[in-house]
């Protein structure tokens, strides 16, 4: 199959929960180095609530987005809460009333999550922040579509455009938020927000292809 059902994807939202959990003090030690500190803090709580809100309720993929996204948007400090808030509540919007959640589907949830991020913060590649992973993973799965309909080769390629991203940002210098104070000492320094981006996307592309997988049996 090329397509997963909607009704399926909460297994999108669980798996994002475990891995933000999991490397929730991984986050918060690379923010502590050019930032607050608190980045793998706030999104655990964030997750967690999100979790929490969702269990034994029933629901698709969409409506975990929405979930998710307003408790980031209401209940979680920090900069990174508006930022993710907006993105997964763009997924949501654009995920809506699709049965089925096929490559177009999730292009379209990703180009709209990216385009709001980056209208709310200002952010542009280059500028040492989660943008810096989310944009070469838009156009990576955009680009392998154009190339090969497989969904599932689209997610991979999303991935490791992903991981890249945020590698290629360890050697920028921070434009904007409290990192941007340091100058050139943020150069170097992976940026928490490329990496929770990262973990994110990773997380939604391996748990989408598994729900590929599961639908061909």
């Amino acid at each position: 199959m090329n397509d997963f059902a909607n009704q399926d994807g909460r297994a999108l939202i669980d798996a994002m929960v475990q891995t933000i959990h999991e490397n929730a003090a991984y986050l918060s030690q690379l923010d502590g180095a050019i930032g607050d500190g608190d980045h793998g803090i706030n999104m655990n709580k964030g997750f967690t609530l999100t979790a929490t809100r969702l269990a034994g309720a029933e629901g698709n993929l969409s409506a975990g987005l929405s979930t998710l996204a307003e408790v980031l948007l209401g209940e979680i400090g920090g900069a990174m809460g508006p930022l993710y808030g907006t993105f997964f509540g763009e997924m949501a919007k654009v995920s809506n009333n699709h049965e089925r959640i096929e490559a177009a589907v999730f292009s379209n949830m990703l180009n709209a999550a990216l385009e709001a991020v980056q209208e709310l913060g200002g952010a542009q590649v280059g500028d040492k922040t989660l943008v810096d992973t989310l944009h070469p993973a838009v156009a990576a799965f955009d680009q392998s579509l154009s190339k090969d309909p497989s969904f599932a080769k689209a997610l991979e390629a999303a991935s490791m455009a992903a991981e890249k991203g945020k590698e290629d940002a360890r050697a920028l210098v921070a434009k904007l938020g409290r990192a941007s104070r340091l100058g050139e000492r943020s150069r170097g320094v992976l940026d928490a927000g490329s990496v929770s981006c990262w973990l994110l996307l990773k997380a939604m592309a391996e748990s989408s292809q598994k729900l590929l997988k599961a639908d061909q049996v």
